[in-house]
């Protein structure tokens, strides 16, 4: 709906189709083939989601320098038999804190859950927009220690490590990213738990669907400024537009839409 309704305000004739892997009883394995036959029909493109936006990177002829650079790709552009991959949550995750908080907000310390494809670009956004010291926690230990090392190779030593204590992080810190896919449709319950939280902190969630996660609900009752995932899915969608149509889109229109969209 993002991009087709952007389309028609632009009299450009966009279609957009979701294809569900698990619905079709695929997995990552299918992606070269689905690839194909994707470019073979005239796709301008994919945008990819959980849990295929680091396994791709692997069937792309290029990759922009940021996806690269955290090696998680979420647009993937056909161009002249090629096939280049963007990442446009790491402008989406940062547009959206940047317009979402309160410009009192405190980037000090920051606790992130999850280190996967998403969790990769809302890191390198988190470092990009100034927070001192970002404490990753994912239950593939080694992934995070990797996402770590990667932080601080481009951003910084010592600004990323990887948590051992979540109570003792969460107490320390000014913020907490969601960046698994925890509070989604099929994945229910919370990053963090509940007593953990209090109202000195910022939270925040990429789900989208829903908006208000079991997190965001119980944050906001703990009194936490809250910030849902909307913003991030629009901005990214107007990156991912501008790379597939080679047009600007229009911020305030596509978040109207968007909004419109939810309302029963």
């Amino acid at each position: 709906m993002l991009h087709e309704s952007e389309g028609d305000a632009q009299g450009l004739r966009l279609i957009y189709r979701l294809f569900d892997l698990a619905a079709h009883a695929m997995g990552v394995e299918d992606l070269p083939r689905l690839l194909d036959a994707l470019q073979l029909t005239g796709f301008a493109g994919v945008n990819v989601t959980h849990p295929y936006k680091q396994a791709i990177t692997a069937l792309l002829d290029e990759l922009s320098p940021q996806a690269q650079q955290i090696g998680s790709v979420n647009t993937v552009v056909f161009s002249a038999g090629r096939r280049i991959g963007y990442n446009t949550d790491i402008y989406g995750f940062a547009q959206n804190l940047r317009t979402g908080l309160s410009p009192e907000a405190r980037f000090g310390r920051v606790v992130q859950m999850g280190a996967g494809g998403a969790g990769a670009a809302t890191a390198h956004a988190l470092m990009e927009l100034g927070v001192g010291e970002l404490t990753l926690f994912d239950p593939a230990q080694q992934r995070a220690q990797e996402l770590a090392a990667a932080l601080n190779a481009v951003h910084g030593a010592g600004r990323a490590i990887v948590g051992d204590d979540l109570p003792a992080s969460v107490a320390a810190a000014d913020g907490i990213v969601n960046a698994t896919p925890i509070g989604m449709k099929g994945y229910p319950g919370s990053a963090i738990p509940r007593p953990l939280l209090r109202p000195a902190l910022w939270v925040t969630d990429i789900v989208y669907f829903p908006l208000e996660t079991q997190l965001l609900r119980d944050a906001r009752e703990a009194g936490c400024a809250t910030l849902d995932g909307s913003g991030m899915t629009v901005y990214q969608a107007i990156r991912a537009f501008e790379h597939f149509t080679g047009r600007a889109a229009d911020p305030q229109r596509m978040s109207r839409n968007f909004r419109a969209a939810l309302k029963p």
